[in-house]
């Protein structure tokens, strides 16, 4: 898939992003990461996430339920409390939250780490420099790194490998993937 396939693919969710260089950087992010992203399902087992969600394209599908989610709840009143900034912030970490779902290596599985490894990446790739602000950044792979929520341990090991999300924005971007990767919710991708 060409870069520009990337993005187009994700044009109405950059859409939602209102400041131009928070867009730019999300299209930037979108032509590093791995090839997979754009084609793996969002569950490797058929476990964790409804039919949309499985099969080639699932990620994307799955990753752009979460981000509708987003956009439609930051447009009520009680959400009010987030600047705009706020909210661009959290749409572009839910767009790359799952980037690097199966690692560096394209495991066969769900890799417990991956939001730690989006996060590092996303951090220290060079060709993300200097698009949008040093705190910006931070602020996004925060909420990649903990959009697990309460899941923070290893499935074999048991042991305790991600934080959990401790600020309210953190919250905010778990609350929308938990949501977009429920069985009992079902999405219409046409409206």
């Amino acid at each position: 898939m060409m870069n520009e396939e990337k993005i187009e693919l994700f044009s109405k969710e950059i859409g939602f992003i209102q400041d131009p260089t928070i867009q730019k950087f999300v299209e930037k992010a979108l032509t590093v990461v791995p090839d997979y992203f754009f084609s793996i399902p969002a569950s490797s087992t058929g476990k964790f996430h409804p039919s949309y969600a499985l099969g080639e394209g699932g990620l994307v599908r799955h990753t752009k339920a979460a981000v509708r989610i987003a956009n439609e709840l930051l447009r009520l009143e009680m959400y009010g409390c987030y600047t705009q900034e706020e909210k661009d912030l959290m749409i572009a970490a839910l767009i790359l939250h799952d980037t690097y779902k199966l690692g560096l290596n394209h495991s066969r599985y769900t890799v417990t780490e991956h939001p730690i490894i989006a996060a590092e990446q996303i951090e220290s790739n060079k060709e993300l420099d200097g698009i949008i602000t040093e705190k910006q950044r931070k602020f996004i792979c925060q909420g990649i790194i903990t959009h697990m929520g309460q899941w923070t341990q290893d499935y074999r090991s048991h042991k305790e490998v991600l934080e959990k999300p401790k600020t309210k924005y953190q919250k905010f971007v778990h609350q929308c993937d938990y949501l977009a990767s429920r069985k009992c919710l079902e999405f219409n991708f046409d409206v």
